[in-house]
């Protein structure tokens, strides 16, 4: 499954599919940030990360143009990696709170996370037929996670992702709305819906700590067999 998974991320890092995302992330990857003018930028897509072994699964929307797209891992290298890694933490299935680079010794257990589009998008967002698109390598990433049960979706167009990646692109289920907390039970996958860990939710506290624990647990008791599904969330440090 390991091997099959590198070479899955291989295929994935290659795509070209989207003439704007292609444009779009190499564009930023040369312009860069001021504040990052030192560093080399990934500036291709981005594949999953984690635990192949995990029966929870977290989708987000695209790399951050200054984050994943940056650091070559997802939510990685922004204020919304920090947010998600410092709730994996809490809940037990992160070795540290923070994810600043691909080679900071971050590690997960029995979670995965990865995004509904793979390129960073401009103004952050995708199009339907981006999206489209990108479907195929997370279906290709989902059946080399044989153990994957939930889905927790950061954010409506991460949900309707995971409904599609569920039931077929043909077969979106009008009825199953994302909302905070939302809970979308299937056959083969288990939808969860969470309010996206972006600024604009966190500054805001839309998205609270208290919230994104709440869905970590949710999600983790649906999984059911992961170990550290009953252990008490940590606080990490400020």
């Amino acid at each position: 499954m390991v091997r099959a998974l590198h070479q899955l991320e291989a295929e994935i890092t290659r795509c070209r599919r989207c003439p704007r995302l292609v444009r779009w992330r190499e564009e930023v990857a040369a312009q860069r940030k001021p504040a990052f003018r030192d560093q080399r930028y990934w500036g291709r897509p981005v594949p999953g990360f984690g635990d192949p072994t995990a029966s929870l699964v977290v989708l987000g929307l695209a790399p951050a143009a200054h984050g994943a797209n940056r650091t070559g891992r997802m939510f990685t290298g922004d204020r919304s990696g920090d947010f998600l890694y410092a709730a994996l933490w809490r809940a037990h299935l992160a070795n540290m709170p923070t994810s600043t680079g691909a080679h900071d010794g971050l590690r997960l257990r029995g979670v995965w996370v990865t995004a509904a589009v793979r390129c960073a998008p401009p103004a952050n967002k995708p199009t339907s037929e981006e999206r489209e698109n990108c479907l195929p390598w997370t279906l290709s990433e989902l059946a080399l996670l044989r153990n994957a049960r939930v889905l927790l979706c950061l954010g409506a167009f991460a949900w309707d992702a995971g409904l599609r990646l569920r039931r077929g692109v043909e077969s979106h289920a009008q009825s199953a709305r994302f909302s905070h907390g939302a809970i979308s039970p299937g056959t083969d996958l288990t939808l969860v819906g969470c309010y996206h860990p972006s600024q604009q939710n966190t500054f805001t506290r839309r998205l609270t700590e208290e919230m994104i624990d709440m869905a970590l647990a949710t999600a983790l008791q649906l999984a059911a067999d992961l170990p550290s599904a009953a252990s008490p969330p940590r606080r990490a440090p400020r």
